[in-house]
């Protein structure tokens, strides 16, 4: 994954809230049973950006010109609640989304979110309402800093948190598997320790390098 250590990109607020997985990636566009080559970009917040009629929705804040190449989403509570679908991380990321900020997150949504680089960042409630007045003109850029936790916009700073294991995992970009690979040292030191005290529990053959 690609690490997030700064992000400087346009923020666009979207102050629903109980935005869900469904919102944000329709089941109905899960056809195929892998992520198509194209990415699910074209299908985030489908039902939210268009009319019955399926014309874009000028009333819909990511459609308007202004906020195109959007890096960054401001939402309201509760954002990616509902079902475990991780194709709702996969269409904010395919649209080149790298971070989300709201009060609070489905707990599902928020894990698979680290799990696919992009960071789900907790920001006070009434923080996110004057973050929503900054953004409501659109076209804003936002800079955000994971090391300081802390993001600053028109020359307002605020604050956030994030589980510190997932912002290391998130600075580094670490999957779970590299967070276990920092400590390789550490555990052929065990290894080693554990064939001299109980060589009768090793397997009788090493097993083949990775």
């Amino acid at each position: 994954m690609t690490p997030i250590v700064r992000l400087q990109a346009i923020a666009c607020a979207l102050p629903q809230i109980n935005i869900d997985t469904d919102q944000v990636f329709p089941a109905r566009y899960m056809k195929e049973a892998r992520r198509p080559p194209s990415g699910y970009a074209p299908y985030l917040f489908h039902d939210l950006r268009r009319g019955s009629d399926g014309e874009l929705r000028e009333d819909f804040p990511l459609n308007a010109p202004i906020n195109q190449g959007v890096g960054i989403i401001a939402a309201g509570r509760n954002f990616g609640s509902g079902s475990s679908r991780e194709g709702a991380v996969y269409a904010l990321v395919d649209a080149g989304v790298r971070c989300v900020l709201a009060p609070s997150y489905g707990d599902i949504f928020a894990a698979n979110a680290v799990n696919n680089g992009l960071l789900p960042a907790r920001v006070d409630e009434h923080d996110m309402e004057v973050l929503f007045t900054l953004l409501a003109p659109g076209g804003v850029r936002m800079n955000l800093d994971l090391q300081a936790c802390n993001l600053t916009v028109e020359r307002r700073s605020f604050d956030f948190t994030v589980d510190p294991v997932w912002r290391t995992r998130l600075l580094n970009g670490w999957d779970e598997i590299d967070m276990t690979r920092r400590h390789a040292e550490d555990i052929a030191a065990w290894c080693r320790h554990d064939r001299e005290l109980r060589p009768w529990a090793q397997l009788p053959f090493e097993p083949a390098a990775a």
